[in-house]
């Protein structure tokens, strides 16, 4: 979509939106009328304990609609993260959170019977019953005036809506809901000038500490310019060096809350560059160290708290090493934990971190109680979203729906080259027909999350298999991507939420065995390094077509052996392999985008009855985990 038309875009769905704006809410349709039946009464009902109340969400990665969206049966830890949350999966973690496994929050935060009980409680989150929630929240809170609402990144990427408008539809949603503060990950995977479009047209304050922009940039008219473009969003201090404001001052209900953000240090790693080539990212830990002293110093706050994307373990070594900081409010590693972790800084002092999950599950709160400049107490809870049990906003809906009505266009981007990829076929349709398309009948249920290969995950390897000719396949161990449950239709728009990324190019390369287990080392030694700070946050590559034996408590290049083809021979270091991928950080592919390949592949592989079976799925096997209580109920080897 052309920069010139984003504001357009937003006109036009917005109008059609708030043309059917009242009343506020609709009611709970009358097919899950006898599955509200067993909503608990005072389910969302949460009076304010204090003054001040912070509601928080993170990594919706663009889901507007509810989803299914299955929790990890291992997320192991390592180090000091060992048998700690978020690495506790399963019972074990209901022992910790005090829950009963028969209980909706079981449903909401663990694996457990996922299959079944899915069919019960149905799907999680929504924008519009989020909105609902949030007013509830608001108002019971003494007014939206008592509040702020906060978001920690990950929001404009991981559908077909977002990927088509370039992060605007997501923008608009986050207006409507009345987000006050947002920090960014996958948002800097647009280019910089539609991240600058969107910080402008986001109502809120776009914040982080550790964004900095390059020395030469700070020199270029033509960044510069750029810049003015959209209303100074980009360059927050010439001097400092800050592409955007470090932190924010809210004054909530008389208090002084002070919102620091940290948008995800690695993102000059994990995403490339050419989208960012002005910006830099970085822990920053001594900047945040001093940046702490001087707002206690100078603007006298009541509270300071972290906006994070930093991911849960790095931000309990944070909250351990930054004194000063009374919250973290977490994101990037997608843990659902209810509880906050209590942690000690240096100087002696306390810290609550929390994380809010992922696809808009949950809602995180805590309330503050502040008198005469002093913290009495804080409290927090998280609340999942269970759909049906929350009637959905009206404004809301109406703005999904008109959003969904856009026509796909020949302005439509969908790759770092299109003139290779562009796809004809979507010209004319709207997003709604593009992403209802059924595919497939999913014959169990396919899942993504998890340090290990997912179902899903399994097909999209089956794809590059499929299409590339290959002896083994390379997907990314993203968190992101929604689960879709066996016996339902597989549709184009979850192979979308798989999927929808700036680069999705794939690619075909002759690779020998050794630098083959090289990739694997090297995913694995960010994975499981003891040092969270070397961590990237993520899960295991995924590999199709071939099977190994994996030690997490191994140092580098001694964890993986045993690397076998789906044949059965070993792969040997001085070999040739075909390997397929997709999702390169470093050159741009020459391959089809990762979704057309998928849904063509499904349309080729189903059966006769339209089902889409998978005769294996390539788990690893593995080591010296299984008193680790991060893993449970392994459809694997354990050794």
């Amino acid at each position: 979509m052309p920069l010139i038309d984003r504001r357009k875009f937003i006109q036009l769905v917005g109008t059609g939106a708030a043309a059917s704006a009242l009343p506020a809410i609709l009611p709970l349709s009358a097919a899950n009328a006898e599955k509200s039946k067993s909503f608990p009464k005072d389910f969302y009902n949460l009076p304010i304990q204090g003054n001040v109340r912070i509601l928080h969400i993170t990594d919706v990665h663009g889901q507007l609609n509810p989803v299914f969206f299955r929790e990890p049966n291992v997320n192991l830890g390592v180090g000091d993260a060992y048998g700690r949350p978020p690495h506790i999966v399963g019972k074990k973690l209901l022992n910790w959170m005090g829950l009963k496994t028969d209980s909706p929050e079981a449903y909401a935060y663990t694996y457990l019977n996922f299959d079944n009980v899915a069919k019960i409680y149905g799907k999680t989150g929504g924008f519009a019953h989020i909105k609902t929630l949030l007013k509830r929240l608001r108002i019971q809170a003494g007014g939206k005036k008592n509040t702020l609402t906060i978001d920690g990144g990950d929001l404009w990427q991981g559908s077909g809506t977002a990927l088509w408008t370039r992060g605007v539809d997501m923008v608009e949603a986050s207006n409507i809901m009345g987000v006050d503060v947002m920090v960014g990950h996958w948002e800097f995977t647009y280019k910089e000038e539609e991240v600058l479009s969107n910080v402008a047209l986001f109502k809120g304050d776009f914040i982080g500490q550790n964004v900095r922009v390059k020395e030469d940039a700070l020199m270029s008219d033509e960044y510069s310019a750029m810049v003015e473009r959209y209303d100074g969003s980009g360059l927050y201090d010439e001097d400092s060096g800050h592409a955007f404001r470090p932190y924010v001052i809210k004054e909530i209900n008389g208090a002084r809350i002070c919102i620091i953000g940290q948008a995800f240090p690695r993102t000059g790693n994990a995403n490339p560059q050419e989208f960012f080539p002005d910006w830099s990212f970085g822990l920053r830990e001594d900047d945040m160290i001093e940046l702490v002293k001087e707002i206690r110093k100078n603007e006298k706050p009541d509270a300071i708290v972290l906006l994070s994307h930093n991911g849960m373990d790095v931000d309990i070594k944070m909250a351990q090493n930054v004194p000063g900081l009374n919250a973290i409010f977490g994101g990037h590693t997608h843990d659902g934990m209810p509880k906050p972790i209590e942690v000690k800084n240096v100087e002696g002092g306390t810290c609550l971190v929390t994380n809010a999950g992922s696809n808009g599950k949950y809602v995180g709160i805590m309330d503050f109680d502040i008198k005469d400049g002093k913290i009495k107490s804080m409290n927090y809870k998280m609340l999942p979203i269970i759909t049906d049990w929350l009637p959905a906003d009206k404004e809301m809906a109406a703005y999904i729906k008109q959003m969904r009505q856009t026509i796909y266009d020949e302005n439509i981007v969908e790759s770092r080259a299109k003139k290779f990829f562009f796809n004809k076929e979507r010209v004319g349709k709207t997003y709604e027909e593009i992403l209802s398309e059924k595919l497939a009948i999913a014959d169990r249920t396919l899942y993504r999350r998890g340090n290990f290969m997912g179902t899903w995950d399994q097909v999209l390897c089956n794809a590059l298999r499929h299409e590339f000719k290959a002896d083994v396949a390379l997907s990314p161990g993203v968190r992101w991507g929604t689960t879709t449950l066996g016996g339902d239709w597989i549709t184009m728009e979850d192979v979308m939420t798989q999927c929808a990324i700036t680069y999705g190019e794939t690619y075909v390369a002759e690779m020998s065995g050794q630098d083959l287990l090289n990739i694997l080392e090297g995913v694995a030694d960010n994975l499981f390094d003891p040092d969270p700070y070397l961590q990237s946050g993520g899960d295991m590559v995924r590999v199709g077509g071939m099977d190994y034996t994996i030690d997490p408590g191994k140092k580098l290049y001694e964890r993986i052996t045993n690397a076998r083809l789906d044949n059965g021979h070993l792969i040997e270091t001085d070999k040739m392999y075909k390997v397929a991928g997709w999702a390169s950080v470093t050159r741009t592919p020459e391959g089809r985008l990762m979704w057309d390949i998928v849904r063509d592949y499904i349309l080729t592989a189903r059966g006769k009855d339209n089902v889409l079976k998978l005769p294996k799925i390539n788990h690893p096997k593995l080591l010296g985990v299984s008193k680790n209580p991060g893993i449970a109920d392994y459809p694997g080897e354990l050794g």
